[in-house]
Formats: C-alpha cells, structure tokens, sequence
C-alpha cells in the first residue's frame, strides 16, 4: 500500500481495496462518494441496522450518536477530507479507529478508476474480536457499495487490487 494512504490512519491493523473502472468524464472522489454510500443496496442498510441494535450495549458508536448527527457526513461516515480527487472518511471510537477512502484517477479521456479504500486500527480486544466478525460482511459490502457508483453508469468490472 502507498505509504500516502498509510499515513491516513498510522500503524493500521487492516487494510484492502476495491476498484472499479467507469465510462464517465466527469466521475470526481465527492460525487462517486456520495453514489456509493447514500444510497445502499436494502441489504446493506438491513446489516447496518442489525449492526447498531448489536453495538450499542457495547457501548459503540451508531449511525444515530449525537456527535455524529451534527457532522457532516456521507451516507452513515462523519467526512475527514474531500477534494476532487479523494474523500477521506472515518471514525475513532474505543475499540477501534476506521478510514474509507475514496480515491478517482482519470485513466484516459473517458475512464475512470475509483477505488475504496479501507483502514482499520484496532485498540483492544473488543476492537480485534469487532474487526473479525465484521470482516466477511465488509468483503461483500464494499463491492456492494462501489456498485452504486456505477448504477448511473456502464461498469467496466470491479476487481480487487
């Protein structure tokens, strides 16, 4: 991984990345950010519900934490950084600290890549036991949800780097 990303979240536990290749000129980071997670296939809004019932006795944060309802977010993620190239979004909770990024790079002309990326820094038990359960579900929704920004769209294919 480019040592760039890695200082977004230093001595992360966990990362990986899913890209996607799109016909469309005009794609930056924002809008392919805000195709992505604002509005999620139904399966994963039902995983991000059973998600916050689950968490909140632990004491984690939801979607609904008051902090977070005053931040600017996109979709369910309080927004770190944006530019037309890269939106960087996340969360530092007790258990563990989180990034998504968004990055798009013209190809050519016409195309563009987009690729999310995700780092994880774990804090504690609590966070290394959250990161394993979570994991297969973040290995489907990822895709899931760089599917979206294409939905406008003709996909190019969605591969993992």
């Amino acid at each position: 991984m480019n040592p760039e990303l890695r200082s977004l979240l230093p001595d992360a536990d966990f990362a990986d990345a899913f890209s996607l290749v799109v016909d469309d000129p005009a794609l930056d980071a924002v809008t392919a950010a805000h195709r992505a997670m604002e509005r999620p296939p139904g399966w994963i809004v039902a995983l991000m519900a059973l998600r916050d019932v689950l968490v909140r006795p632990l004491g984690l944060r939801t979607r609904y934490d008051p902090q977070l309802v005053r931040t600017r977010r996109i979709g369910a993620f309080p927004v770190l950084s944006q530019n037309p190239a890269r939106v960087v979004m996340g969360l530092d909770d007790s258990h563990l600290d989180f990034r998504l990024v968004i990055d798009v790079t013209a190809l050519d002309d016409r195309r563009r890549e987009i690729v999310a990326t995700t780092l994880v820094r774990t804090h504690n038990r609590l966070g290394r036991t959250y990161l394993m359960v979570i994991l297969p579900f973040h290995r489907r929704i990822v895709p899931g949800i760089m599917a979206q920004v294409a939905h406008e769209i003709s996909p190019k294919g969605l591969r993992e780097p």
